[in-house]
């Protein structure tokens, strides 16, 4: 493995290396920027040839600005490493391993994209499993310096507890590492406050499930610090590499628990250069703003899949007949719409297929049908069509229309339903106890659109707008290009007019005419009814039933992937196995399962003390082997009860101070955020929570991200606010945060498996 000498010899060599391969980055990035003085050549082309032409003159203009404007964003590498490893086979030519293919003068391959087969060996092989390697060399930049090479030997077998096979790391004495010094190297740099890529260093395991296949449900259990958040965005980026036509045309979801964390994450898809993928939160799904929160018990009852049939109910009951009678005098004639007439035109309609907005019109037709019946008309006269038209603006039959079928929002369900004991009693029925009813019920506003919706709420409001269908008035605005059979014949001609094109040019004229359009209708963004090709969700051990129900509606094909900790479940519906997650998904094949056994980012002092926390929370359950270990065990640190507030601060200050240009988190109970946040430095005007050195975050804020210094308060408030068991998961969530330190902060006893452990400091 190269790295500092031992004698002048040895450094002179490493020296001569590195300038070799200095030079071979070099080259990589002037190859680079000629690619983009192509295709800004090729836009600026485009462009100069103004707004007019033919049909198929504006169909080409338009496909290749979309193909340029991407390929454009596709070379921007940002300030990542543009090539970051080597390998050599046995037999045949090196290859370089970087973010994206890059080829040479003579379009000969330069940089291998990471994603192409060809550099699968370069994360699999080891010294006992080789895939034809003779060495690996690992790049260590910084910027575009290479400032060292982390070389492995693998083409030869090594004597029995002499090799990167046997050679132990912090608690895996099996575990073997790729690319250690580079490895290390990364893991040990300060935080940032966003994600960045592990592109060069991802390891074997992780590998193996960013490659896996496509179809059906992948199912990833890692505990904290494994790279699970890595590994799903480095196999969203990979998926649209392998299977570009059918993903990039139905599209990727990645699916987060709250905003804060898509924040974290979202730079790195960009730096691997995708910039297709659909980043969400489950609420962001739905497209309705949350003002108001549940209580636990509350936010259960509405997650439970028990409110599929609720819901549904709710909807079919707004299709009723009427009261009593209406009638309405038309020329004359005074025509009755009776009560018996109207239920049996209702059933009539709810006997239909199709949602209730769409029935609508059949009860119209129906009641229309009825009235035409009672009317005298001369024969000559008889329009249905006309009489139709006319009776339905007639405002008796308008008012009963609106009461016995009313064209009706999710959000008018959904308020309608929690306003009324009556409407609750109907669509529960027996499905829910009396006092689960109670939990739904809260006082109507004056309108639908000013509830105060929750986050439990969002997935019954989808559940509802598939009952309800669209408003009958919302129409496609959109041109249905696919179905006319003229421009169906131009888009023929358009194609025989461009000979010229290569092939990926080609694959993508193809693919937006057989979309029918060139930019996407506005259709295809509402989110509630678009759906993908494939949707990745992370911490989804936390989705409830019902949200579960809500991702399956976004991908009919089934083809998803899931990674979580059961270690970690802390919310409402926290599972006990993944099973109780598969229940609620389309599994139209055996799901495939899989585990990340390695723990990257948390030190082992502070593992071993979270791990008591886990087999307490969850008996049975490994925790995550770490790698590395920071020479320093947690502190924990005892206050009088009106003190911790401003010892919270202060400690939070000897961090800062403590981890340098790093970060540095209090993670505290989420009733103790709104104290701590008037005694910590304001966070200035625009600027979010991660991009400030001390971040103030309650436990469920927390999940997914990493901070280098963690300051844990009140552990006991932790626990008291979940039950026992997620209580402490929700513990374990936040001690398993930081990357080197661990500062526990209490007034409270401490929870029985914290008592004793850590270096006490005086409060």
């Amino acid at each position: 493995m190269s790295g500092p000498g031992g004698g002048a010899g040895q450094a002179s060599d490493q020296a001569t290396e590195i300038r070799a391969e200095q030079a071979v980055v070099d080259h990589a990035y002037q190859r680079l920027e000629a690619m983009r003085a192509e295709a800004r050549a090729l836009a600026s082309d485009v462009l100069d040839q103004g707004a007019g032409g033919t049909f198929a003159n504006r169909i080409e203009r338009d496909v290749r600005m979309e193909v340029t404007g991407r390929r454009l964003a596709d070379l921007q590498v940002g300030e990542a490493g543009l090539v970051f490893g080597r390998i050599d086979p046995t037999a045949g030519d090196r290859l370089y391993i970087g973010r994206l293919a890059v080829a040479d003068e003579d379009n000969e391959p330069l940089v291998v994209d990471w994603r192409a087969p060809a550099a699968e060996p370069f994360y699999r092989a080891t010294a006992r499993h080789a895939m034809g390697l003779a060495r690996r060399r690992h790049l260590i930049l910084r910027g575009r310096q290479v400032i060292g090479l982390d070389d492995e030997l693998l083409g030869q077998r090594r004597p029995a507890g002499d090799g990167d096979d046997d050679a132990g790391r912090g608690d895996a004495p099996d575990l073997v590492l790729v690319g250690e010094g580079a490895l290390l190297a990364a893991l040990d740099r300060s935080r940032t406050g966003r994600m960045g890529d592990i592109v060069a260093t991802i390891q074997r395991e992780q590998d193996e499930i960013i490659r896996a296949p496509l179809p059906g449900i992948l199912v990833v259990q890692g505990g904290p610090g494994t790279g699970k958040t890595a590994v799903v965005l480095h196999r969203a980026a990979y998926l649209l590499y392998t299977h570009r036509f059918p993903l990039e045309r139905s599209g990727v979801l990645l699916v987060g628990p709250n905003r804060i964390f898509l924040r974290y994450i979202e730079a790195v898809l960009p730096a691997l250069g995708e910039h297709s993928v659909t980043l969400a939160t489950p609420a962001s799904l739905v497209g309705t703003a949350v003002h108001g929160t549940d209580t636990a018990a509350a936010a259960r009852v509405k997650g439970d899949p028990r409110m599929a049939g609720v819901v549904a109910r709710a909807v079919a009951d707004r299709g009723r007949g009427l009261p009593r009678e209406t009638s309405v005098l038309l020329h004359g004639d005074r025509l009755v719409l009776s009560t018996e007439a109207s239920w049996r035109i209702a059933g009539q309609a709810k006997r239909r297929p199709g949602t209730h907005n769409a029935r609508r019109a059949v009860v119209e037709r129906l009641v229309a049908r009825h009235l035409h019946q009672q009317a005298r008309v001369d024969e000559e006269g008889d329009d249905p069509a006309a009489f139709e038209e006319l009776i339905l603006r007639q405002r008796p039959v308008v008012e009963a229309l609106e009461r016995m079928w009313p064209v009706l929002t999710p959000e008018e369900v959904l308020h309608d339903l929690y306003g009324s004991p009556a409407l609750i009693r109907s669509a529960a029925g027996k499905t829910l106890t009396d006092d689960e009813q109670q939990l739904l019920y809260r006082r109507r506003s004056a309108r639908a659109g000013e509830a105060a919706w929750t986050e439990p709420d969002l997935p019954l409001l989808d559940e509802a707008s598939v009952a309800l269908g669209p408003p009958p008035a919302r129409r496609r605005a959109g041109r249905r290009l696919g179905g006319d059979e003229n421009r169906r014949l131009e888009y023929q001609r358009v194609m025989a007019d461009l000979p010229d094109l290569d092939p990926q040019m080609r694959r993508d004229v193809l693919r937006h005419l057989e979309q029918g359009d060139i930019g996407v209708e506005d259709e295809h963004l509402d989110p509630r009814t678009r759906t993908y090709g494939h949707v990745l969700a992370d911490e989804a051990q936390d989705l409830s039933p019902m949200q579960l129900r809500m991702l399956a509606r976004r991908c009919p094909a089934g083809s998803m992937t899931l990674v979580g900790d059961l270690g970690q479940a802390s919310g409402p519906w926290a599972p006990t196995t993944w099973d109780d997650v598969l229940a609620h998904l389309p599994v139209r094949r055996p799901p495939s399962r899989t585990e990340l056994s390695v723990n990257y980012r948390t030190p082992a002092e502070v593992m071993d003390l979270a791990a008591r926390v886990l087999a307490a929370a969850t008996p049975g359950l490994l925790p995550p082997a770490s790698v590395r270990s920071a020479g320093l065990d947690p502190l924990v640190t005892e206050v009088a009860a009106g003190t911790l507030v401003e010892a919270v601060a202060a400690i939070a200050a000897a961090e800062r101070e403590a981890v340098g240009d790093g970060k540095v988190a209090v993670i505290c109970p989420a009733g103790l955020v709104g104290a701590l946040g008037r005694a910590l430095p304001a966070v200035p005007e625009g600027a979010g929570v991660l991009d400030v050195p001390v971040a103030l975050l309650a436990v469920d804020q927390a999940k997914g991200l990493e901070f280098d210094a963690v300051v844990l308060v009140e552990p006991a408030a932790i626990v008291a606010e979940g039950t026992p068991t997620t209580g402490r998961r929700a513990l374990y969530v936040a001690m398993t945060r930081t990357t080197r330190r661990l500062h526990i902060v209490h007034a409270e006893p401490l929870p029985a498996e914290l008592r004793g452990a850590g270096a006490t400091m005086a409060g």
